[in-house]
């Protein structure tokens, strides 16, 4: 038999003549991180399957039980970044164009997809979570974005749903790369739904036997009520105690060391947080500490200036900064210190939010091309 591919793609009969397509990530030694390939493969298919009579409702999971999906290759966009410093980054700005027409065409698709987002679930696997019309979570989610540790930001529609968390914690776990579990997701309004792990079967069972109609938004709305009592929006563990929430426990710090009217303000009243016995803050106050200030920058004008944008002009926004922050060395060193020589000590080029100079800042969101890649983003099909 062949070796199976990055990602496996099935159709399994349901109701009614139906049937549900189901995409598995399939790179479990990568924790399911996306690459070029694994993009381009599932572009195709779930354009295929919007067509597709036959196709109630797409599956989306990872194998495996460690992660959904840890991201994407950032090492292959590093080796895309140091081919040509300062210039054009051809594999990794074409990565990053692919990657944002996969996730909007989830976040527009006519059929109900269902993730299951059980384990790791950051980077780009977050992007492709926050498409899908149905997320669900387990006791076992760990969800983040932590791109200001490699001098990256939260992309892949991260300028969406960050600007939607309640208050200010879009802001704080951009700036922070906070983990958040299944209890701050449902908290933060990124998932509605909630399983534990050992019920996966069961859940699929059950979408498998729902009595699918010919509408596809008839469909969706089955699923969701279906939803609503198989997998409430409350995060129980195994021992039946219910999940708790760091970041509704934390909302009122972060949403006043959030709310000051520049980031220098911001980054001081994070980091003069009371952290003492307190992991969770303690650990994001560190990633903010360590990570790149001009990330931060980026990030804070990043959610800014897209807080009033639609859902094509983030992607088309996102690109623009994307292609801006790789083609710079910053990216590059932040990669190197963490992931390639794993010493985890980048070489900022600034030592604090203070010194970044707002020229610079300026540079990043600056086309750097005549025509936006995804200028055409919006002839995909909608809902």
């Amino acid at each position: 038999m062949p070796e199976p591919g990055p990602v496996i793609f099935e159709e399994v009969d349901a109701t009614n003549g139906k049937a549900i397509g189901v995409i598995t990530l399939s790179v479990e030694k990568t924790l399911n991180s996306l690459t070029l390939p694994m993009v381009d493969l599932m572009l195709a298919q779930l354009q295929d399957w919007q067509d597709d009579d036959r196709i109630a409702a797409v599956w989306l999971q990872g194998a495996g039980e460690k992660a959904f999906c840890a991201g994407g290759d950032v090492q292959e966009l590093h080796r895309s970044a140091t081919k040509t410093p300062g210039g054009p980054c051809v594999e990794a700005e074409t990565f990053f164009e692919r990657e944002y027409r996969l996730d909007y065409l989830l976040h527009l698709y006519p059929k109900p997809v269902i993730c299951w987002g059980d384990g790791i679930v950051m980077g780009g696997g977050l992007g492709l979570f926050m498409g899908c019309s149905h997320a669900i979570v387990t006791e076992k989610t760990r969800i983040a974005m932590p791109e200001i540790t490699i001098a990256l930001y939260p992309d892949v529609g991260g300028t969406w749903f960050l600007n939607r968390m309640p208050g200010k914690t879009g802001l704080f776990v951009a700036l922070t790369a906070a983990s958040i579990n299944a209890a701050d997701t449902l908290y933060a309004g990124m998932a509605r739904h909630f399983a534990q792990r050992a019920r996966k079967a069961e859940i699929f069972d059950t979408v498998k036997a729902l009595d699918w109609k010919a509408d596809d938004a008839a469909n969706k709305a089955l699923l969701t009520e279906r939803l609503k009592t198989l997998a409430p929006a409350k995060a129980i563990q195994e021992d039946g105690s219910e999940l708790a929430s760091a970041v509704a426990q934390h909302r009122g710090l972060i949403d006043q060391a959030c709310s000051g009217d520049d980031l220098e303000t911001v980054v001081n009243a994070v980091l003069a947080l009371d952290s003492a016995d307190d992991k969770w803050l303690d650990k994001a106050k560190a990633s903010l500490a360590h990570g790149s200030p001009i990330a931060a920058h980026n990030i804070w004008q990043q959610l800014k200036r897209g807080e009033a944008l639609s859902l094509e002009e983030v992607f088309q926004f996102e690109l623009m900064l994307s292609t801006t922050v790789v083609r710079h060395p910053e990216f590059a060193e932040g990669v190197r210190a963490l992931l390639i020589d794993k010493d985890k000590n980048p070489q900022w080029i600034y030592t604090s939010v203070a010194e970044v100079p707002a020229e610079l800042t300026e540079q990043f969101f600056t086309p750097p091309w005549p025509q936006n890649p995804l200028a055409d983003i919006a002839t995909l099909k909608r809902a």
